[in-house]
């Protein structure tokens, strides 16, 4: 077996544990403000990071390791952990489905392996480059052709208030040119459904590493075609997911817009 197939079971068993976890909901919730009011960590975002790291450690001490959370450390291996403990905490706080834990790896090619858990709806994406992507088992691939009239889109919003003004401005006009538009509040997942086909495309602007670096391989492996692009003076990115037709439909329509 290959390293990276490897790294995924590794992964996929971590990501399965700290669901576990986490399906063991608190009474009550403690929750850290991080860059605002509507951005917060709960005591279980943090119970989920310091699970997978301690795994990942006891596994691969040589890997490097990011997690949303604060978790850092520099490697010797090649390889880097990116760790989102949960994806879609508000989910996780109100307890709505489609909450995630993400865990993507990537080496000096670029992101290699990834791994997303969604216990309420038990679902697991998983892909390994140069092998294919899979969700509970199963070969996915995304949509493909897809125009933009028929389009069924996903998104997320920034917590920032005013930068979700030019957002919704964004959908005002995007809006009557696609099928419908879906916000279901976990990006990794969100992604993961482009590769699924059970989204037709995803777009979203000021998201981290952390949220799409293990969907990107899913996605990828699954035939999308994926962006990142650096924004907010390079704080942030914005992420475009969709099969490549629908790629160049979406991209003509975020070029020159406030989004970019």
């Amino acid at each position: 077996m290959s390293e990276l197939l490897q790294i995924m079971e590794l992964a996929e068993k971590i990501a399965r544990d700290a669901g576990a976890l986490l399906m063991q909901r608190p009474s009550k919730f403690a929750l850290d403000e991080k860059s605002g009011v509507l951005d917060f960590a709960t005591q279980m975002d943090h119970a989920s990071e310091k699970l997978i790291v301690t795994a990942i450690t006891a596994a691969r001490p040589n890997d490097g390791l990011i997690g949303e959370e604060g978790a850092e450390r520099v490697g010797s291996s090649g390889f880097t952990w990116i760790i989102d403990p949960i994806d879609g905490t508000v989910n996780y706080l109100y307890d709505l489905p489609g909450w995630c834990i993400s865990i993507g790896v990537k080496d000096v090619e670029g992101y290699c392996v990834g791994v997303i858990y969604s216990p309420t709806t038990n679902s697991l994406w998983k892909a390994a480059r140069g092998h294919g992507s899979f969700l509970n088992g199963n070969k996915i691939r995304c949509n493909e052709p897809v125009t933009l009239d028929r389009a069924l889109l996903g998104t997320g919003f920034a917590y920032d208030r005013e930068r979700r003004k030019t957002q919704s401005e964004f959908i005002k006009n995007l809006l009557p040119q696609i099928r419908d538009l879906r916000r279901m509040g976990a990006c990794a997942a969100d992604v993961s459904s482009v590769a699924a086909g059970a989204l037709d495309g995803f777009f979203e602007t000021g998201v981290n590493e952390w949220d799409f670096a293990a969907s990107f391989v899913i996605a990828s492996e699954a035939g999308a075609k994926v962006l990142a692009r650096p924004v907010w003076n390079g704080t942030k990115y914005l992420i475009v997911v969709a099969g490549p037709t629908l790629h160049q439909a979406l991209m003509a329509q975020i070029e020159g817009s406030d989004l970019a």
